[in-house]
């Protein structure tokens, strides 16, 4: 399942993040809807705002299906066919959408029939695992594997048309499928966008965290496949739903069992649950490198320059900013643990690690 996200990135660097080559070849930049009501956020649950990619076409007649906006959504999808006038009184949990039941429900059925596929952008996952023996549960934050380059340390967030054709190369947004819908309040108002997360049985790599895992698309074709409703039938596109080995995990602090925490403690590593032959690989060191971008509470609602707090840094300056107390530890702790992975390679990819199961 997927209950709890992060997406702390800046709506420029967001976008920047989601740039794609539409059906003529031009790469281009997604558009934002309503991007004042994207909060970044280190810890997201269900019934708050999320940025989900869809195809224009859902938004403007007669527009290219293989052009994207980004545009916030409520998690947690609330049926067209709803009649109450309060969403929160809906009876059943729409947050995640079963692969398997997918044509079964009427919730979930009705809007893949119109073709209202989205991918829910984030950094990453939390899932929490149940210790055996134990009663208590131990959080991870679940992401893409990412790899340094020389030119992840250049590339701004902020660059200008003039740079779109450059390639991303800094961190890789998870993106999930999901289904989207749009109810409309029974005594009139603004419609209500809102979405599920589709889920499948989980990797093998994540199979003793959880028994089930988010649908993730690994890949532009994916991607593109998967939002193009206008070209890509229901029934193709489900044909893209399955678990991917491509991923990687840490185990992180219960700060995050609060929703209401909403700082980089959130995603923060902790060490006291790895094995000692588990040393920070590639993915980790740069994650926690990625997380000196400025905290989503001190967004600047200006257009961002290309400064130093406003894009990626590598460099681990961020663990001295951290609000809460460090656990587990502290930050001396954290700090050596990072330099133990200093001897390899900046560009290995890590395979998934397999948590300690107690």
């Amino acid at each position: 399942m997927c209950g709890r996200t992060s997406c702390h990135l800046p709506k420029e660097v967001l976008a920047r993040a989601c740039a794609y080559r539409d059906r003529q070849g031009q790469r281009r930049l997604p558009e934002w809807r309503d991007p004042d009501r994207y909060c970044p956020s280190y810890n997201k649950s269900p019934q708050s705002s999320s940025p989900v990619l869809l195809s224009r076409l859902h938004v403007e007649k007669g527009a290219d299906s293989s052009e994207r906006i980004i545009a916030p959504m409520r998690w947690g999808l609330v049926p067209s066919w709803f009649k109450e006038a309060d969403p929160s009184k809906l009876q059943f949990n729409t947050s995640n959408c079963r692969s398997d039941t997918i044509m079964e429900k009427r919730s979930f059925k009705v809007p893949l029939g119109k073709g209202r596929r989205c991918v829910v952008l984030a950094d990453g996952f939390y899932e929490w695992q149940r210790c055996r023996g134990a009663n208590r549960t131990q959080p991870y934050f679940i992401y893409f594997p990412q790899i340094k380059t020389e030119k992840s340390e250049s590339m701004g967030a902020a660059d200008g048309p003039e740079d779109w054709e450059k390639v991303w190369d800094n961190w890789r947004p998870l993106t999930m499928a999901g289904l989207f819908d749009c109810w409309e309040p029974p005594a009139g108002g603004d419609c209500l966008y809102s979405y599920t997360i589709i889920t499948v049985d989980s990797c093998k790599g994540l199979n003793d965290i959880h028994h089930r895992m988010p649908a993730i698309l690994d890949g532009e074709e994916a991607v593109s496949k998967w939002l193009d409703f206008g070209e890509v039938s229901a029934q193709e596109a489900l044909k893209l739903i399955h678990p991917t080995e491509n991923i990687t995990f840490h185990p992180v602090s219960s700060v995050v069992n609060n929703s209401r925490n909403n700082t980089p403690e959130c995603l923060l590593p902790v060490d006291s649950l790895i094995k000692k032959e588990l040393k920070a690989g590639g993915s980790s060191q740069k994650m926690l490198q990625w997380l000196a971008t400025k905290s989503p509470k001190q967004e600047d609602t200006k257009t961002p320059q290309k400064a130093e707090s406003d894009v990626p840094q590598w460099s681990s300056q961020f663990l001295k900013k951290s609000p809460f107390p460090p656990r587990r530890g502290g930050a001396d702790l954290l700090e050596r643990w990072l330099k133990r992975g200093e001897g390899e390679g900046e560009g290995e990819e890590p395979v998934a690690k397999r948590p300690h199961t107690q």
